[in-house]
């Protein structure tokens, strides 16, 4: 039994800590008033999870370390590998997960057929083979099919080593531009210190931004290298340094190639999702050293300083620690976010025994930690770890942190209209299904076309505030179809909301009760009604218009008294609102 006590005061927290109940230690009514404790506790954790919020993984391809690891040499193959990608989207979607960063370009080479860099071979086994099919194309498909985001994920300035070159040829980055280039220890780079990365960079970004539907681009290693002081970069230096310390010169060179992608991606499509995962400490905070390793001085990230000036809509810092090597500066990013949102990167490989055999606990607090303290959410590096369900990760999240879905937190930054709410909701109850169909909404930009969030409770009207009630999300058509199951209880009411791609939601239309079929039988003597929290009365009127009966509205109503004859039943509102039914009720 785990009980969780998150503190609010900074000092405090990484004093974050469970209590462990132990039989031999408390007597029985101590162990059940804790346990009634924990339940309740379990109870508001999932009624109290985020309609809007950040769940992220990185998903590998560099090795195959997430996928693929069946390589497309054939037309068997190649569908193996998309079906390997498929059975991680449905995993990921049954345990509401919303956001993949793939994986697209790894080092100097790339995961799609490009103008610019060749294919990895992680693909086919074998460097620059095509595949056989685009899989940035085909990931991005699958994911919008199941209501995730997909980012492409880039790692920026390493090219590898000399095998990996070699392997390349002359499609190589090092062969086709070599004055870009710098070998340092034992490894090739894209020199931030050369104008001309940027330009080479941006061209990568302009073909994927172009040619995919891709909710978001992702930097990855947007910096230099780990011990960058010989770095071999003087001669850039003395001719563009002007005058500056070489830091400052180097973090400015950084700064300018995330500022130059940033502002070129939004000229283009100005929804897609700029992000970086910068190193996860900042700098040392007033009560906590970063022991040397942070972003700002160590590699030349001025992450904070790109979210001031608002050219990152998310940052991923890789969070990969606990304790208070990892509050403290959780809580210094999000103090500094400038109303743009924070996702730390939680390290769940260090679950893994065989790397740091971490508790699942200490997981499960750093996720308290961030909803409690208003971060946008949570990204786990990376995908195979939560899918091998590490020391039970994937059930915890799935039944209790991720226990229902959340929708993508709006950029409010960009500073876009909500769409219109879609008009004339309508159902059709056929056979395990009900057929929802509504006029299309519009988008008050017109290079966006909204999608649809569905809604459905037991309850009139459904509450869209919460997200229990979310049952779909990215519905595309202007229909939907909702199959009842075991898995699928039946759900009496609908409703439905339009979103943009900033993430601006409009009103929801709901079914009202003169549009939706009003479940309402009798046996002769009793009226059955279906629960509902918003009527609280309900009268009947006989033929001529006169009323024959009053009551407060309740599921059981008796009229046995009532003469036979024709009846029409009112409702009344919580506001006052009279709702005639569509039916009329014989007795």
């Amino acid at each position: 039994m785990r009980l969780f006590y998150p503190k609010k005061n900074r000092d405090d927290l990484f004093l974050h800590s469970f209590i462990y109940l132990c039989p031999s230690q408390i007597n029985k009514m101590k162990q059940i008033h804790y346990i009634v404790i924990a339940l309740c506790m379990f109870a508001l954790t999932i009624q109290a999870q985020p309609k809007n919020e950040i769940r992220a993984t990185w998903l590998t391809t560099i090795y195959g370390l997430d996928w693929p690891t069946t390589k497309a040499n054939s037309v068997a193959s190649i569908q193996k590998q998309k079906m390997e990608l498929c059975q991680i989207l449905d995993e990921l979607k049954a345990a509401n997960f919303n956001t993949v960063l793939l994986q697209t370009r790894l080092r100097g080479d790339v995961i799609y057929p490009s103008n610019i860099e060749p294919f990895n071979e992680n693909l086919t086994g074998k460097a620059t083979k095509s595949p056989g099919y685009d899989p940035l194309a085909f990931a991005i498909e699958e994911c919008h099919k199941r209501g995730l985001e997909c980012h492409a994920w880039l790692v920026s300035i390493p090219l590898g080593k000399d095998k990996h070159v070699k392997d390349l040829g002359k499609y190589s980055i090092t062969k086709k531009k070599p004055q870009l280039c710098k070998k340092y220890m034992e490894e090739w780079f894209l020199d931030p210190g050369n104008p001309e990365t940027k330009e080479y960079l941006l061209s990568i970004v302009r073909e994927i931004v172009s040619r995919y539907d891709v909710d978001g681009i992702h930097l990855d290693y947007i910096r230099y290298p780990d011990r960058p002081k010989g770095f071999p970069d003087k001669e850039m230096y003395r001719k563009y340094g002007n005058g500056k310390s070489i830091e400052s010169w180097r973090r400015d060179n950084i700064t300018t190639i995330v500022r130059h992608l940033y502002k070129e991606v939004k000229a283009i499509k100005p929804w897609v999702k700029m992000s970086s995962s910068p190193i996860g400490k900042f700098k040392d905070t007033s009560h906590y050293p970063s022991g040397g390793w942070n972003s700002y001085y160590a590699v030349y990230q001025d992450a904070q300083g790109w979210l001031k000036e608002g050219i990152q809509d998310i940052l991923f810092p890789m969070m990969y620690f606990n304790g208070n090597n990892f509050y403290p500066f959780a809580l210094d990013w999000q103090e500094q976010c400038n109303n743009r949102y924070v996702v730390p990167g939680l390290g769940i490989y260090f679950l893994d025994p065989a790397e740091k055999n971490w508790e699942l606990s200490e997981i499960e607090r750093q996720i308290y930690f961030t909803r409690a303290h208003g971060l946008a959410g949570q990204a786990y590096y990376r995908t195979k770890y939560i899918l091998n369900n590490i020391k039970g990760l994937l059930d915890e999240l799935h039944g209790l942190h991720y226990a229902y879905p959340a929708l993508q937190p709006p950029m409010k930054w960009m500073n876009k209209p909500a769409p219109s709410a879609p008009q004339q909701l309508t159902e059709a109850r056929e056979k395990n299904c009900v057929r929802l169909n509504w006029l299309p909404s519009s988008s008050n930009n017109s290079v966006d076309t909204p999608y649809y969030i569905i809604y459905a409770s037991n309850h009139y009207p459904v509450d869209v505030r919460s997200a229990q009630n979310i049952i779909a999300q990215r519905v595309k058509l202007n229909e939907y179809i909702y199959t009842e199951g075991l898995s699928k209880p039946s759900k009496q009411y609908f409703a439905v909301s339009a979103m943009d791609r900033y993430g601006n939601e409009s009103a929801a239309t709901q079914l009202t009760i003169n549009q939706k079929t009003f479940e309402i039988s009798t046996d002769g003597d009793v009226l059955l009604l279906p629960p509902s929290s918003n009527f609280v009365d309900i009268t009947l009127i006989n033929v001529i218009g006169k009323c024959v009966l009053a009551s407060p509205y309740k599921e059981e109503i008796a009229i046995n008294k009532l003469p036979k004859g024709i009846y029409r039943l009112l409702f009344t509102d919580k506001a006052g609102k009279i709702h005639p039914s569509t039916k009329m009720l014989a007795r």
